[in-house]
Order: structure tokens, then C-alpha cells, then sequence
């Protein structure tokens, strides 16, 4: 005999929202209303990589590969980023390969058109990873709609009948 997850039980089967208490709808809107939160930080966050991942792309294609055509590519000054608000002078000690940022502070030696390829296949795994995101971040967002509606006319049915419970013993003379 198999026991199963007792919450992966619970988070497999619809629930019937007309059937929970106010506060218990009120509680499952928050918590939807934080993940929308979350995935859309997370959504920027993605979004911002690859931004920086085209301008390594940007930069390696305008700045490495058409310099190195020229002569004294070398020797011309460059501004290199030591954040992203701070630049230093600099001159590059070759054109035929370049440092790349593979990620957790380590550096791989590349040619600037594999440097290039790596930079791209970034930019197209997180455009993937955007659209999945995306797709999440619509379905929370029907899943809050759905929850608001429920919330908002069990408000109003609750509403409505306590109103009535209340004018039904008043004599009734208006």
C-alpha cells in the first residue's frame, strides 16, 4: 500500500472557491496576490540579464570583431565596467581571445565569436525561460481574478443578507 503526500493531494485537486469562508478566500487572494509579485520581480530580474547578455553580444560584434579589423585595434583606448556605474580607461592586451563571465565569478578564455555564441544562447534561454514565466504569471493572474470575483460576491451576498436580516423585525413603516 502507497501513502500519498497528504498537500501534494491538496494541491492537485480543484477546490471548489463558493465552498470556502471569507477569510479563508481572503487569505488564498493574498497569497496569490505575493507569488504575482514574486514571478513579476523575477520576470523583471530575467528581463534585465538579458538586456546585458545583448550588450556583451552588441559589444563584441561592434567592438572586438570590427576593431580587430583595423590596424592598432590593440592599442585602442577602451572604457572597461567595474560596476555598472563605474568605468576605468583601459587598452586591450589582445583581440584574439577575451575573458567571459560564465557565471558565480568564473572567467573562461573564449574567441570573440565563440564569446559571441555563448552570449547569444543566453540571450535565447532566457527568452524561453520569459515566455514559461509568462505563461505562470497569466494563469496567476486568472487564478487571482477568479478568487476576487468569488471574494467580491460572497462579500455582497453577505452583505445583502445581513441587510435583510436586519430590516425583517423593524415594523417596517419606511
Amino acid at each position: 500500500m502507497t501513502t500519498k503526500d497528504p498537500q501534494a493531494q491538496a494541491q492537485s485537486q480543484p477546490i471548489n472557491l463558493s465552498t470556502l469562508p471569507v477569510p479563508q478566500l481572503t487569505s488564498i487572494k493574498n497569497q496569490l496576490t505575493q507569488e504575482l509579485q514574486h514571478l513579476t520581480n523575477s520576470f523583471t530580474q530575467l528581463r534585465a540579464a538579458q538586456a546585458k547578455f545583448r550588450d556583451c553580444v552588441k559589444s563584441i560584434k561592434d567592438g572586438i570583431e570590427k576593431g580587430a579589423k583595423t590596424e592598432g585595434a590593440a592599442t585602442k583606448p577602451i572604457l572597461v565596467p567595474l560596476t555598472p556605474s563605474l568605468y576605468v580607461p583601459g587598452t586591450l592586451a589582445s583581440t584574439e581571445t577575451l575573458l567571459v563571465d560564465i557565471g558565480t565569478g568564473f572567467y573562461v578564455e573564449k574567441t570573440p565569436p565563440a564569446a559571441r555564441q555563448f552570449y547569444t544562447a543566453k540571450v535565447e534561454e532566457l527568452g524561453k525561460n520569459l515566455k514559461d514565466l509568462e505563461t505562470i504569471v497569466q494563469g496567476k493572474q486568472g487564478n487571482l481574478t477568479v478568487v476576487e470575483d468569488v471574494l467580491r460576491q460572497r462579500m455582497i451576498s453577505e452583505s445583502t443578507s445581513s441587510s435583510e436580516g436586519g430590516k425583517g423585525g423593524g415594523g417596517g413603516d419606511g
